[in-house]
């Protein structure tokens, strides 16, 4: 636990630290609390600006989050090497330090001044240490009415670093939180698997199993229905990120202005009816897995970003400059030939060679025959809970009527006429078995169980065996 002494410091030090203490608790996020500590520090150090910056660790980068003083708002978003400068040595050494001339100071990095225009004579730095981790660095600049900054500066510096510390860390698991639960909501849905053994989904288990631990993108092909997105949980939830995020994007069902908004977030006026700063599923899913379906319909230019976030894992908000660090697995699926697509033009092909890293082929529902029988009989119990109904039992027929069904919309509308099934089987007030029937199925399927019954052509019955056996 992070510990410092006030034994030094005036009792007019320590009237500054308490009224910086209370503003910079009152803030609420991290943004609003950098700023408050930025223009703490000012006024506790009696200089002419200040400064925090975070370290982004994923990209090795310091980033000005918060300034005060001439030309500050210019500051905020510019970043340079983790390493760079007084504020990459107050990391490296977690010692506070003061520079009375910056001149003299190797260590210096005399391109801030350059691009802000600006005159840096002296400036005091503190670490912004918690937990042990340091986080960043809270800087003040050019002591007022002083030509340089006390010893005894230096001291008052570190406590309010710390106190600032711990604010900082707060507000930074305040929004983690928030991101988090955001996320959650969107990612909220009921445990869900691959209910199957036959040949066909065996090989896709073993290829998800091999691919899971991996950071790999996974490009899950297949028609509408066959559970893309099932399989995208399943490597989610085999993988080293299981604990956190996984947030489903489907790129077909928004306008590719709202698209480009949703992925990536946007800023306060960055268009009409954006009243707040809002995270991209991009950030929601930090740490997580990101999953976008049907990718075949995202527009050219989101497709444009969606590169640069693959290769420079990071997003620019709609309406921003600055870039956001985002530590994201990519999963992706279409019902495309997305091979095609690209050769057609009508895909950008260094985003199609970025994403197919490891293809994954669902199979349809009719190459998979052996597995209707388990599979309706899961999908049965799950939804009567579902309805609060009764869980029926599948009569031979009704499976057999399914079984020799091709079923275009694969699990989807297997799903789909299952649920009408639970609800037919049983009427109000009926007590005893509960069985589906194949009067309860649609009536083209009520029909091949009858002609199954009756006689029915050789290979259509001997599908509905082997289905069942």
């Amino acid at each position: 636990m992070d510990t410092f002494s006030t034994a030094n410091l005036t009792a007019e030090m320590l009237s500054s630290l308490v009224d910086a203490s209370a503003a910079i608790n009152a803030a609420g996020g991290l943004d609003e609390t950098l700023a408050a500590i930025t223009r703490a520090a000012a006024a506790v150090m009696r200089a002419e600006g200040a400064s925090a910056i975070l370290l982004d660790p994923v990209r090795g980068r310091q980033v000005f989050r918060a300034a005060v003083g001439d030309r500050a708002e210019q500051l905020v978003g510019v970043e340079y090497a983790e390493g760079a400068g007084i504020s990459g040595k107050v990391l490296r050494t977690g010692q506070a330090v003061i520079v009375h001339d910056v001149r003299r100071e190797k260590a210096y990095y005399r391109g801030i001044d350059e691009r802000m225009a600006h005159v840096t004579r002296s400036l005091i730095a503190a670490p912004l240490t918690h937990a042990g981790r340091r986080i960043g660095v809270v800087e003040a600049l050019n002591p007022l009415g002083r030509q340089r900054f006390a010893e005894a500066d230096l001291e008052l510096c570190r406590v309010f670093a710390n106190l600032a510390a711990i604010a900082a860390a707060n507000a930074e698991l305040h929004d983690r939180l928030a991101r988090e639960n955001r996320g959650l909501k969107r990612a909220m849905k009921a445990p869900a698997e691959l209910v199957g053994d036959g040949p066909a989904l065996r090989e896709v288990k073993d290829l998800i199993a091999r691919v899971a631990g991996s950071e790999a993108s996974v490009l899950i092909l297949g028609e509408t229905g066959t559970g893309k997105e099932l399989a995208a949980r399943a490597i989610h939830a085999g993988s080293p990120r299981r604990d956190g995020p996984f947030i489903p994007v489907n790129c077909a069902a928004l306008p590719e202005a709202l698209l480009e908004s949703e992925l990536f977030g946007h800023e306060a006026g960055a268009f009409t009816g954006a009243a707040g700063r809002r995270a991209g599923y991009f950030e929601l899913a930090s740490g997580g897995t990101i999953f976008l379906d049907e990718i075949a319909e995202a527009s050219a230019d989101t497709q444009v970003k969606l590169l640069r976030v693959l290769e420079d894992r990071q997003t620019v908000r709609v309406g921003g400059t600055h870039p956001v660090a985002c530590d994201v697995r990519v999963i992706a699926a279409t019902n495309r030939d997305l091979g095609a697509e690209t050769a057609g033009g009508r895909f950008r092909s260094d985003l199609y060679y970025r994403l197919n890293v490891f293809p994954i082929r669902m199979p349809a529902l009719r190459e998979r025959r052996e597995d209707i029988p388990h599979l309706a009989r899961h999908l049965a119990r799950r939804l009567a809970a579902e309805l609060n109904v009764p869980a029926p039992e599948l009569s031979d027929a009704a499976v057999g009527a399914l079984c020799g069904y091709d079923f275009p919309g694969n699990v989807r509308e297997l799903e789909n006429l299952l649920e009408r099934a639970c609800l037919l089987c049983r009427r109000p007030g009926e007590g005893g078995e509960v069985v589906i029937l194949p009067e309860h199925l649609p009536p083209g399927l009520a029909r091949r169980a009858e002609a199954a019954r009756a006689g029915a052509p050789p290979n259509a019955l001997a599908d509905a065996e082997r289905a069942m056996v």
